[in-house]
């Protein structure tokens, strides 16, 4: 699959379908897929953290989870198809669960939250057979426990509902050994299915706003975060446009007079 090279990432050039499709035939194969997702939030975080770009990249497809990933793409020359939403991907393995009977290990959120999520999905997608969960507040030193019922429970997709970077951790150290064809990290997406947080409206969505409908949820958590965020995230690509022009400049053959 093509990627587009956004900051030394290499994000695949994907639509949701695609992805799907990577899912399946991952499944079909008992293939190992393990998927990353970006945003701004966390291309800014790669860029201050070796240790995260690291565990990112030993990702087998990195998919674009921001609309500003998107729009940077397209303004750097090298465009993205579309949004591939983590929340969504997720979504959509649930209703192709629904029909082929996929075994999903949820990992994650508070214990109250989880049994919530664990309860929509029984509810809204009964052909999904739920393998095994635990939730998210456990320690390094519980780790081999975790990874241990994850094994026993042979699930064909494991969920982590974790935030970053401990998320991305835990799959770079663990999804070698899991012998689970797909790992997808999926951040607070069971506080939204467990009705925990609201999820913006789709037209909030198609216009790049999904941020934005968070923070007017949780302003005095989240304002300061995504204000620096946003900040940052776009003098990166000022900078990486500008190195880009000014190296086109630099290139261009000189006119000598006659």
């Amino acid at each position: 699959m093509r990627t587009s090279d956004l900051f030394g990432v290499p994000v695949a050039a994907a639509t949701m379908d695609d992805a799907l499709r990577l899912v399946d035939d991952a499944i079909a194969a008992r293939r190992r897929l393990q998927i990353g997702v970006v945003n701004a939030a966390k291309l800014v975080a790669m860029r201050r953290s070796d240790e995260l770009r690291k565990d990112v990249l030993s990702s087998d497809v990195i998919l674009a989870d921001g609309a500003a990933v998107v729009w940077a793409s397209r303004i750097l020359g090298r465009p993205l198809p579309e949004r591939v939403a983590g929340i969504d991907l997720m979504h959509g393995m649930f209703a192709r669960g629904d029909r082929r009977g996929y075994r999903v290990y949820c990992l994650g959120a508070k214990p109250a939250v989880l049994d919530r999520a664990l309860a929509w999905i029984r509810r809204e997608h009964p052909g999904v057979t739920i393998a095994g969960s635990h939730h998210g507040y456990f320690s390094q030193a519980d780790e081999p426990a975790v990874f241990a019922d994850i094994v026993r429970a042979k699930p064909d997709i494991l969920l982590i509902a974790i935030t970053s970077p401990a998320k991305e951790r835990f799959l770079a150290r663990w999804s070698p050994q899991l012998e689970v064809p797909v790992c997808h990290g999926v951040g607070g997406s069971f506080d939204v299915i467990g009705g925990l947080v609201r999820r913006a409206p789709a037209l909030w969505q198609r216009a790049g706003l999904e941020w934005l409908y968070r923070v007017l949820q949780e302003p005095r958590r989240l304002a300061g975060r995504y204000l620096k965020t946003n900040v940052a995230f776009a003098l990166m690509v000022a900078a990486e446009w500008w190195r880009q022009v000014a190296g086109r400049a630099g290139t261009r053959p000189q006119q000598t007079g006659a």
